[in-house]
């Protein structure tokens, strides 16, 4: 496993095609980091499925609204347009680059507009920089992310069984 130098900055995601480790970067995205670890340790990434994910681009999941592939709020056809009950958070853009591995909140058009949902960079994503706020990186389990199934939306998508912040793995 790789070596967690933070476990309070970093997470363990299990998802239906294995581990993904994540360090996260709270001097960048202080505000970010703080609510993905509110989520994670209420759960409620537990069962988001992946609902967009562009082969060469990114996977994105974290609709923890509309996104839980079990219960009766789970649409296909709604997947992505939610997020959490807490407000949206101000953008913390910067000059990170979207390199393959990184992990950054989505949003609508309003840069302030990010809450629950992320995506992570299959490639180089320069493109992206300076407008989404990063978060994070995988440091283990890339290969993992990498055979996410494909779609927009997802045909029986793949999901996160648990998200945990890695000081909390027991």
């Amino acid at each position: 496993m790789a070596e967690i130098k933070d476990p309070e900055n970093a997470l363990v995601m299990e998802t239906t095609k294995g581990k993904v480790v994540i360090e996260m970067f709270p001097d960048l995205a202080p505000g970010h980091v703080q609510r993905i670890k509110e989520l994670a340790r209420e759960g409620a990434y537990d069962g988001v499925v992946f609902h967009r994910v562009i082969d060469g681009f990114m996977a994105q999941t974290g609709d923890v609204r509309y996104g839980k592939s079990t219960g009766a709020a789970f649409n296909p056809a709604r997947a992505g347009m939610g997020g959490s009950d807490k407000p949206d958070l101000k953008a913390e853009f910067s000059n990170m680059n979207h390199a393959r591995g990184t992990c950054s909140m989505a949003r609508a058009q309003n840069p302030n507009s990010a809450n629950s949902q992320f995506f992570i960079c299959f490639d180089d994503a320069a493109f992206l920089n300076k407008q989404y706020s990063v978060w994070g990186q995988v440091i283990e389990g890339m290969e993992n992310v990498d055979k996410i199934k494909r779609g927009e939306p997802v045909q029986d998508p793949d999901k996160i069984i648990t998200l945990k912040v890695a000081a909390d793995v027991k």
